[in-house]
């Protein structure tokens, strides 16, 4: 046995099973995971309609955490949502709609869904219903919701969902600030918020993303906009990366996803995406708990990457239009 082949067995053997291998980066980046703390309790439902601006509708809390409705603040956005987008299929598929919102923007805690490729949301689907696309906190509840209704929904619901998103314009709705300092925050519901106050800390080595307008995201509004709080220069050095001027570090963005990075057939657009979404692919395609069809031709574009890079990236993507 070469001195290699003992290392890797040797490490084999002490990683527990199911664990991912180890990151250029180390451990999962907090900011990017957050989770709700263990003694959070939602505000009691007192009954009060709750609105958002530009909407006629109104729904109690009790409906707005409802996983079987998708609140529809804004249907002259997008055409007819399916059964399966609006209220899913009880007790195991949850409507599509409630986490990604009716026409897709989703939030800082899962993903945008609004004019991705069909074919691409089909095989992702596949892959987590497989299991070779998972996450680095399988316990995280966005990602193992979206992992067990996978497994549960069917392929014609599958491609009545992919339809509906696929056809759908997505919309920008990220402001990029580039700062050495952010406003202080905490966790409202796997999610960052800002604190009350005007209190700031340093930024360091993060991205701060965070809604505008906390009760209309909370509201579940696909109209909802987020600030994202980057390092000073990270725009910048994320194009550079995205473009191949840093050869050394990555292939081009632009090889795969298109010259605006906007997608081309199958594959994605990744421009205007909610950086803390990206930072999350990124390690999780380089730690290889994303695998599948598509993440395997990202595995060594991104083995190189440095915490650093992925924020670049990341800020870089989400100050593009969509």
């Amino acid at each position: 046995m070469t001195r290699i082949s003992y290392v890797v067995l040797l490490w084999l053997l002490a990683v527990p099973v199911g664990a991912a291998p180890p990151s250029a980066i180390g451990e999962p980046p907090a900011w990017a995971y957050p989770g709700t703390p263990p003694d959070f309790k939602p505000a009691p439902d007192d009954g009060t309609m709750r609105r958002v601006p530009n909407s006629s509708a109104g729904y109690t809390l009790t409906q707005l955490r409802d996983r079987f409705l998708a609140p529809d603040w804004h249907p002259e956005d997008h055409p007819d949502m399916p059964d399966i987008v609006a209220r899913g299929r009880k007790p195991d598929v949850l409507a599509c709609g409630f986490c990604h919102r009716a026409d897709g923007p989703g939030g800082p805690e899962n993903a945008s869904l609004a004019g991705l490729p069909y074919a691409y949301i089909v095989q992702q689907m596949s892959d987590y219903k497989n299991g070779s696309r998972s996450t680095a906190l399988p316990n995280r509840a966005p990602q193992a919701l979206m992992m067990a209704l996978a497994k549960a929904a069917n392929e014609g619901e599958i491609r009545k969902a992919a339809r509906y998103f696929s056809s759908l314009k997505p919309r920008q709705n990220m402001r990029v600030v580039e700062t050495d300092r952010a406003p202080k925050t905490y966790v409202a519901n796997w999610f960052l918020a800002v604190q009350e106050g005007k209190e700031s800390e340093p930024l360091g080595e993060r991205i701060v993303e965070t809604p505008e307008d906390l009760e209309r995201f909370e509201s579940r509004d696909a109209r909802a906009t987020f600030v994202a709080y980057a390092p000073t220069g990270s725009i910048r050095a994320g194009a550079a990366i995205a473009s191949g001027e840093g050869v050394e570090k990555a292939l081009a963005c632009t090889t795969c996803h298109g010259k605006d990075l906007r997608g081309q057939a199958a594959v994605p657009s990744i421009a205007g995406r909610s950086p803390s979404y990206v930072v999350r692919q990124l390690y999780e395609m380089q730690t290889g708990v994303r695998a599948g069809k598509g993440a395997g031709l990202m595995k060594k574009t991104v083995a190189r990457l440095s915490l650093s890079d992925m924020i670049s990236v990341a800020a870089y993507l989400a100050s593009l239009k969509p």
